[in-house]
């Protein structure tokens, strides 16, 4: 029902997401393992198209303590690979934003993959507090942000980006995909 809502009605503020959001149930954080397709929620956050513009595919979570936050296609398109997320925001000054808009980052960053890419995990999966509610939490091992989740459906989740220096959250949303395998 929630995900029929967002379709046919997409939020474009943070007022409008964060409704949607309260709105929708809790997670259990064993709901969130598996494979999860990555799409952003533009609500004019300042950081509004650079996951886009970076070619991100989405999320993996094995286990609560193995957690790939940026999954992003091989060239050839048929696999995964998993990004350092403290390369990928090093250059994002988490309390002033500036995001060159309208860029593709795509082709760098497939040049690139040898020195972007981790073997090894770089988020947890928890359970916090986020607006009075108790929920599946990302928590990045290296930076000041988490990511919480609530329920679409039984495949679709609404994630806030909650970032230290952010005055308001940043919107996406993962879809249970697990059509490509993990190539380390």
């Amino acid at each position: 029902m929630l995900l029929d809502e967002l379709m046919s009605t997409v939020p474009t503020t943070t007022g409008d997401a964060l409704e949607l959001f309260d709105a929708a149930p809790a997670v259990e954080p064993g709901e969130m393992i598996g494979t999860w397709r990555g799409a952003e929620l533009p609500t004019g956050h300042p950081i509004d198209g650079l996951l886009a513009a970076s070619g991100w595919w989405g999320k993996q979570f094995v286990d609560a303590e193995t957690v790939h936050p940026l999954l992003f296609r091989t060239s050839d398109g048929s696999a995964l690979w998993p990004m350092k997320p403290v390369l990928a925001f090093a250059g994002v000054p988490f309390g002033r934003f500036s995001v060159v808009k309208n860029r593709s980052y795509v082709k760098p960053i497939a040049m690139s993959r040898l020195a972007w890419q981790t073997r090894s995990p770089k988020a947890r999966l928890r359970t916090t507090r986020y607006r009075g509610v108790d929920t599946a939490t990302m928590i990045y091992d290296q930076l000041p942000i988490n990511d919480v989740f609530h329920r679409l459906s039984d495949d679709a989740v609404l994630g806030a980006m909650d970032m230290r220096g952010s005055e308001q959250p940043y919107f996406f949303v993962l879809r249970r995909d697990d059509t490509l395998r993990m190539r380390t």
